[in-house]
């Protein structure tokens, strides 16, 4: 065992590697395997009719097996990382490593396969014969320039797309991150004189993306260790470096930094001094790509240039270089057009996709997963973060589009925008149902008051909303309130967003006399119902909605539930003959469930119990689901008795006399009414399958149950949803993210459009 001492993170990552199963990755099976007759598909004799379609027609390989979405991470560890010739089996982790990434951002399945030879010829052979088994080839930790033979000769030998993310996947982010900084800085990719420090592969492959950009190839200076690759030179040369030899009098990398506007370091540490960062033109573009350590770090930057953008490989700087960005979401849309090569079209498509993402507004779940820093398009947030769930949807269709349009796609996506859906949907369960309550209200735009409209997060929720043509955001709060914040975040115009300012508007005395007329046998008097009107954004907010002047509202974000249902209850009664209660949405392994009531009702009555089920089976149907109800308790079908399931029984009595047009029976315990098998031992139940609307007993026993779900279970959850309302009205926690409260107005919208 090597006694040298560890760092922390070296000590942690070796615990993390050894511990339980070994390694990162491991096979799951997709199909059940529980019985006899599972085996007999999954393997012999049934295996043998998908075998004979394909040796009939090969394409069906991509119906019949896991190719079309089954990526090879391949590599013969001749330059690991920073670490250089580690040799094939101590690769092995950075493989396993880039596998599971395929799998966490993108949904592609990986496998790695570590080659153990330095001969070319020998590692071409091993690989060319692999197409059968894979959709796309991922080459990975190859040196150069043997990198750039074995790219080229797998491209032209296999039908099936060969990428070296080492080369082509830190050009693509740096070419966005490039974009952007040429943006802010007020250059034009065609005019700006770049200086590339580095001539392996990397280096070589931005230079190639950037030209391909429009960059002009006289603006380009490379350089590698004996300094400049000029015309003329002849030591050290190799055909990769000649076709970017320029004419020029620089000899040395300071020389050729004089002046020059952008620096691209994909070389060593320590290659690029303050001296030489100081000569560059003014409002220089820095990326010091070397890992671990950057050419010349930002602190040493800004000691001499305040004007700089500055990016690295590193995490604990802003602007990171990261090829997460990139590799995973151009195998899945490439793999999703069975394209036959990745090409640079596909390549500049996904960075210009990557830099387009960096100029919206930042979700809160990236800001959750960077600390809770605030990221804005600037200086320091050129480039996406990896944690940014929009990638998945955002960078694919571009790559597929660009495949299409380049003629490399065998697969042509017809429908993009339902594409863009499924996409949201492989690493977001929400995302199924949201979209189909999204494509509804985007044929119908609705009205929706955002009550606290002075906050941050509603301000940005009510952006993202119009943005997202779900409809028109109201927002109540000052004018120069909101419109100060939307300049400081950086978040456009007002246009499409209308403000009330609940002190100065024309709607003041109307909303007074309706609120009094309902409150003044309550104890209000007409100034009560004035100051309400003038003050509490949430009655004001209820009063647009209550008379009309808007369609729905979401609020919550400054008050609890329970003070923001009393407020809302002043201006909007129960629909008739129905209760108000909370319905919780909780999606998990593939399963959605709803669980009520959540928020309201203590104990309810065995009658609101059955008003409870009839108002949850009307909300889920709406929203697209097929009721199936189950009133829970600790007993199933009289099996222990106690006093406590007598309420459940009743209930499930009630709605057998209202006649019904949903599914239900109860009493039943958790486990009878989720598990079909289970549901058999009582052949007289009434659920055709396992319910999907779950009625708890109690508040307690609601609120728990979900709340547990969630943080052990893993799943997503949308709500409390509102329901019951003569007006539509829905509720935040006071902890909710932008994501959250977009959600539910979006909910809220949906159900003044199914009114």
């Amino acid at each position: 065992m090597d006694d040298t001492p560890k760092t922390n993170v070296e000590h942690d990552s070796l615990l993390m590697h050894a511990s339980g199963r070994p390694g990162k990755i491991e096979i799951v099976p997709t199909k059940p395997l529980t019985t006899q007759r599972d085996l007999s598909l999954a393997y012999s004799p049934g295996v043998a009719a998908p075998c004979k379609e394909i040796a009939r027609d090969p394409s069906l390989a991509y119906d019949y097996t896991a190719k079309g979405n089954l990526v090879a991470v391949i590599s013969n560890g001749t330059a690991v990382l920073g670490l250089g010739d580690l040799g094939a089996l101590a690769g092995k982790p950075v493989m396993e490593g880039k596998a599971v990434l395929f799998k966490k951002f993108a949904d592609v399945d990986a496998i790695d396969l570590e080659v153990d030879t330095k001969e070319v010829d020998q590692f071409v052979n091993a690989v060319r014969y692999l197409g059968p088994s894979f959709g796309g080839i991922n080459l990975e930790d190859i040196k150069a320039p043997e990198c750039f033979i074995i790219e080229q000769q797998l491209r032209e030998l296999m039908d099936i797309p060969v990428f070296h993310d080492d080369q082509h996947g830190t050009a693509i982010i740096a070419a966005a991150g490039l974009i952007n900084a040429c943006e802010l800085t007020g250059r034009n990719v065609r005019d700006i004189k770049v200086v590339v420090n580095g001539a392996g592969a990397a280096g070589i492959a931005c230079l190639e993306l950037i030209k391909a950009m429009g960059c002009r190839h006289e603006n380009v200076i490379l350089c590698d260790t004996k300094g400049v690759i000029y015309k003329g030179r002849e030591s050290g040369m190799n055909q990769w470096k000649s076709a970017h030899a320029v004419p020029t009098e620089a000899r040395t990398l300071a020389e050729a930094l004089e002046g020059a506007d952008v620096f691209l370091g994909l070389s060593v540490k320590g290659a690029v001094t303050p001296e030489m960062v100081a000569a560059m033109a003014p409002k220089p573009i820095i990326f010091a790509m070397a890992n671990p350590d950057p050419e010349i770090t930002p602190e040493e930057v800004r000691t001499v240039r305040k004007d700089a953008i500055v990016a690295t490989g590193r995490s604990d700087y802003p602007n990171q270089i990261n090829n997460v960005l990139g590799f995973p979401y151009i195998f899945r849309g490439a793999l999703d057009v069975r394209a036959r090569t990745i090409n640079e079209d596909m390549k500049v498509a996904a960075a210009k996709a990557i830099a387009a993402l960096a100029r919206e507004d930042v979700p809160d779940e990236v800001a959750a997963a960077y600390s809770g820093r605030r990221l804005r398009f600037g200086p320091e947030y050129i480039i996406p973060v990896p944690f940014d769930p929009r990638l998945i949807a955002t960078i694919p269709p571009a790559v597929a589009r660009a495949a299409m349009e380049s003629g490399v796609a065998q697969k042509p996506i017809i429908d993009m925008a339902a594409y863009r859906h499924e996409l949201s949907e492989r690493l977001d369960p929400m995302a199924a149902t949201m979209n189909a309550i999204a494509s509804e209200v985007i044929g119908n735009p609705q009205r929706v008051v955002f009550a606290e409209g002075e906050e941050e997060k509603a301000i940005r929720a009510a952006v993202a909303f119009r943005n997202a043509g779900y409809g028109h955001p109201v927002l109540v709060g000052r004018v120069d309130r909101i419109e100060d914040t939307m300049k400081a975040m950086g978040l456009g115009s007002l246009d499409g967003i209308e403000i009330h300012n609940a002190a100065k508007s024309s709607h003041t005395k109307e909303y007074t006399d309706f609120l009094y007329k309902r409150l003044q046998r309550q104890g209000y008097l007409y100034r009560d119902c004035q100051r309400l009107v003038n003050q509490d954004r949430n009655v004001f907010g209820a009063c647009l909605v209550a008379m009309g002047d808007a369609d729905s509202m979401v609020t919550g974000l400054t008050r609890t539930h329970a003070v923001v249902v009393k407020e809302i209850a002043k201006v909007i009664d129960t629909r008739p003959n129905e209760l108000m209660f909370g319905l919780t949405m909780l999606i998990t392994r593939g399963r959605t469930v709803f669980i009520c009531d959540t928020t309201i009702h203590e104990t309810p009555t065995a009658e609101q119990l059955a008003d409870i089920a009839t108002g949850a089976a009307n909300k889920v149907r709406q929203m697209g689901h097929e009721p199936r109800v189950a009133f829970l308790s600790y007993s199933t079908f009289g099996s222990p008795q106690g006093g406590e399931t007598t309420r459940a029984r009743e209930a499930k009595e009630i709605l057998d006399r209202r006649s019904v047009d949903f599914e239900y029976d109860g009493e039943m315990g958790a486990n009878v009414a989720l598990d079909a098998e289970l549901q058999k031992v009582y052949p007289f139940t009434r659920l055709s399958g396992p319910a999907n609307v779950l009625v708890m007993p109690g508040l307690h026993s609601a609120n728990i149950s979900y709340k547990l779900l969630h943080k052990l279970g893993g799943g997503t959850v949308i709500g409390p949803m509102l329901i019951g309302l003569a007006a539509p009205v829905q509720i935040v926690h006071l902890d909710a993210n932008v994501s959250d409260v977009v959600n539910m107005a979006l909910i809220a919208a949906h159900d003044a459009l199914k009114r």
